[in-house]
């Protein structure tokens, strides 16, 4: 006989084996016990939750001949042929491949007929929010008057495309993601039963990864089985089977980018690879590492929310004073944008590695905002501390350097240009292009040149990409334009930019149209 999957084996067969889901299967037993059933339900939640399978059990119940409490016999040959898909009274349709107006329309008129067997004809419908308009306008009248002995059962993981229409016509139960202790019991009781050995920890690590559903959990646990076919399933295992990653990796990987280790982000990124890991996978599971420090630091009780054992929450604690809330919300967030770019990468670990980069040089995080601020502060604090000038990251050798370093120490002041040195830049506009090359020549030469109110050369653009090429790592290109300038005259010339709208007439005149230019070109 061919296997058969974990989830399809142990498919609850009534209300009572159903897990997590009780203010549910407690209002349908009881509708069912009073005879107070309705015409139209309609079953949301996220995938794995239980809805085709509470489907199921109330069509079975609605249609057993033996009902115990609310809950089919499963004996009775309604319930056996439901069971064995055989019955003609559930019809099960799959609203993704079957979502025209045609299709429903053979619905309405199959609604028609009454039941060969049984007391209802049942319609589950799967996804149904993949109906077209048309499909759900044709449903409308039926679903709102259905004859006595037919009753639809909508399911869906997204009940914000169903019409508002839809939703007055049924009665909407919302199901549960499924908490970590619950599925965790469920995966001890079927272990048990299929004579598999596991250790606690495995298990619950499988929960936790299943992320509420319990369908997701079982088919994780049937590929961790099936991988160590008759051995135990340690915790370990199940890291290695399923391409995840100890938190004592993202214990390592906190406390590299606090004391801003580059070597030590790369080097562990490396391992990662090397072991086969899944990048996308660790990036979520280390923002959700960073997520409980943050809860363990910011709020009173916070560590309560933590489902982690003793030992490691009192890690979590001592790594939450290592930085404040704000840089644990900055890390977060960029993590987090991280996670979105690499889904379609092709270029993951550099993306990855680029990141780590930039989380443990704050100084590189192009955003600036206050979070960023006070990391920088915090790192040059720490470098103070250590007896390490912050401008000192790199040694100087060499007759040229030491030239450098004496000029960082005794630096040269310039004059702050006046408006006849911007008048004088302006002449020599075309040599100050041809030094300071592309690709910022084009955009250069296409800005209009004001004099702004505090004495300043303005640089005005039309595209706003144009402005963020100067703007970009701390304003390098425009700082880079200004020293050639600077050489050229032998004068400070203060820089400044700002993007303006086509269309608006700006009261502010090209000043280079005021000036005649060198007609010199440079080859």
């Amino acid at each position: 006989m061919a296997y058969t999957a974990l989830y399809r084996k142990f498919r609850p067969g009534e209300f009572d084996n159903v897990k997590g889901q009780e203010h549910i299967v407690t209002t349908l037993r009881n509708q069912i016990q009073t005879e107070r059933i309705g015409h139209a339900y309609l079953f949301c939640g996220t995938r794995g939750t239980g809805k085709t399978t509470v489907a199921k059990i109330l069509a079975k119940a609605v249609n057993c001949q033996n009902p115990v409490n609310g809950n089919p016999c499963n004996e009775c040959e309604i319930c056996r042929k439901i069971n064995h898909q055989t019955s003609m009274n559930v019809i099960e349709i799959d609203a993704a491949s079957n979502n025209g107006v045609g299709n429903i329309r053979d619905i309405i008129e199959e609604v028609q007929y009454s039941p060969a067997e049984g007391k209802y004809k049942v319609y589950i419908i799967d996804e149904v929010h993949m109906l077209s308009t048309g499909a759900f306008n044709a449903l409308l009248k039926t679903l709102e008057e259905p004859p006595s002995y037919v009753i639809f059962i909508l399911a869906t993981t997204e009940p914000h495309k169903i019409p508002i229409t839809i939703h007055s016509r049924c009665q909407r139960y919302d199901f549960r993601r499924i908490s970590i202790e619950t599925i965790k019991a469920r995966l001890r009781e079927l272990v048990d039963k299929e004579k598999v050995q596991a250790e606690e920890k495995a298990l619950r690590y499988v929960a936790k990864l299943a992320d509420g559903s319990m369908r997701d959990a079982l088919s994780l646990l049937d590929q961790c089985i099936a991988f160590y076919l008759g051995q135990e399933l340690t915790y370990e295992r199940a890291l290695e089977v399923l391409g995840a990653v100890d938190t004592v990796v993202y214990s390592r990987m906190f406390r590299y980018i606090v004391s801003s280790d580059v070597v030590g982000c790369i080097g562990l990124v490396e391992e990662m690879m090397m072991c086969g890991r899944d990048l996308n996978q660790f990036i979520n599971e280390f923002v959700w590492y960073l997520r409980g420090l943050m809860l363990a630091d910011a709020a009173e009780g916070g560590s309560e929310l933590l489902d982690v054992s003793k030992e490691q929450l009192e890690q979590m604690l001592d790594e939450g004073k290592m930085v404040d809330v704000d840089t644990l919300i900055r890390y977060i967030r960029i993590l987090s944008d991280l996670a979105n770019q690499i889904r379609y990468s092709s270029q993951k670990r550099v993306l990855t590695e680029v990141t780590l980069i930039k989380l443990c040089k704050p100084q590189m995080d192009e955003t600036q905002d206050l979070a960023s601020l006070s990391n920088r502060l915090s790192v040059i604090e720490k470098q103070l501390e250590q007896s390490i000038p912050a401008a000192a990251s790199h040694t100087l050798a060499g007759t040229e350097q030491k030239v450098q370093a004496e000029e960082l120490v005794h630096p040269k002041i310039l004059p702050t240009a006046l408006p006849e040195d911007i008048e004088e830049v302006l002449k020599r506009w075309s040599e100050v292009l041809f030094v300071y090359g592309q690709p910022g020549e084009n955009m250069l030469s296409q800005a209009k040149k004001i004099v702004s109110d505090k004495g300043a050369l303005l640089l005005q653009f039309t595209d706003k990409l144009a402005e963020d090429f100067f703007l970009q790592n701390e304003k390098q290109e425009l700082n880079c334009l200004g020293e050639v300038i600077q050489n050229l005259l032998g004068k400070r010339v203060t820089l400044e930019t700002r993007t303006v709208d086509v269309s608006v007439n700006e009261e502010y005149e090209d000043i280079s149209k005021l000036i005649h230019f060198d007609n010199i070109e440079y080859q």
